[in-house]
């Protein structure tokens, strides 16, 4: 009885101590969640976008066609409303005195930018202003022409052009312009056979400072200015001696002009 007893006893206590041995039971681990990268707000989204946008808006070839465009319509408009007769027959005669002539500058200036002929603006400020002051506001016009159509091509075109600078002329008309700015752009004034406007954005593309640019265009364009000035401010009178020195400072030039690109067309198809 006593050892029935003791050895279920003992049968126990190895039951017992068995389960005690056993190891615990792990639990089983959870799933791997995949780490992703957190998505950027709205706001960085927004931003990255106006960043772009704001790059391909300042590209030298963006800014070229703004130009281009802006060229363009000045030109459109100057076909269509014609505004260099609105300078001559259709000034305001309330306006009068440095006023009228300040503001005339302007609106020359302007037209100058739209490819407005400056011998018909020249002719309108003598007929308006007579001979001094219409040289004095013609020649103001003049430069803030030049140095509109100057910044114009600056910012906005020289990024684009100067790489297609390629070829031996070009480098070489840029060359010119770069290193002597001043006196280049002095003798384009002077000489009558280059074109106001193309004179402004090819210096704008080469590396010509702007204060060359502003005082050689000033210095030479007094003469051509004078001339047409002093002619439109003595139309009245045609055979006045005035009139007919006018007339010839305008003609020789002109001749003397066509003369040296005639000289240097036959030079170019001898090479």
């Amino acid at each position: 009885m006593f050892d029935a007893t003791n050895r279920s006893g003992g049968t126990a206590t190895a039951s017992d101590r068995a389960h005690a041995t056993e190891p615990a039971a792990v639990p089983a681990a959870a799933p791997a969640v995949p780490l992703t990268a957190a998505s950027p707000p709205p706001a960085a989204l927004r931003a990255g976008r106006i960043a772009r946008c704001g790059r391909v808006l300042l590209s030298p070839w963006s800014r070229l066609s703004l130009l281009l465009v802006l060229l363009a319509g000045a030109g459109s408009c100057v076909l269509l409303f014609q505004p260099q007769r609105l300078l001559s027959h259709g000034w305001p005669p309330q306006l009068g005195g440095l006023a009228a002539a300040a503001v005339f500058a302007v609106a020359y200036g302007v037209c100058t930018v739209a490819f407005v002929p400056r011998p018909l603006l020249n002719l309108a400020a003598g007929a308006l202003f007579g001979s001094q002051v219409g040289l004095a506001a013609a020649l103001a016009g003049t430069v803030l022409g030049a140095g509109a159509a100057f910044g114009l091509g600056r910012v906005l075109g020289q990024d684009a052009l100067r790489p297609l600078l390629r070829g031996r002329l070009l480098k070489a008309a840029d060359g010119q312009l770069s290193r002597h700015g001043f006196r280049s752009m002095l003798a384009a004034r002077l000489f009558p056979g280059v074109p106001f406007w193309a004179a402004n954005y090819c210096a704008a593309v080469s590396r010509m400072s702007c204060l060359a640019f502003l005082s050689a265009t000033a210095l030479g364009s007094v003469p051509n200015t004078a001339a047409y000035v002093v002619a439109g401010a003595r139309a009245t009178a045609p055979t006045a001696p005035a009139f007919l020195v006018a007339a010839a400072c305008i003609a020789l030039p002109a001749l003397a002009g066509t003369a040296l690109a005639w000289r240097a067309r036959h030079r170019l198809r001898g090479r």
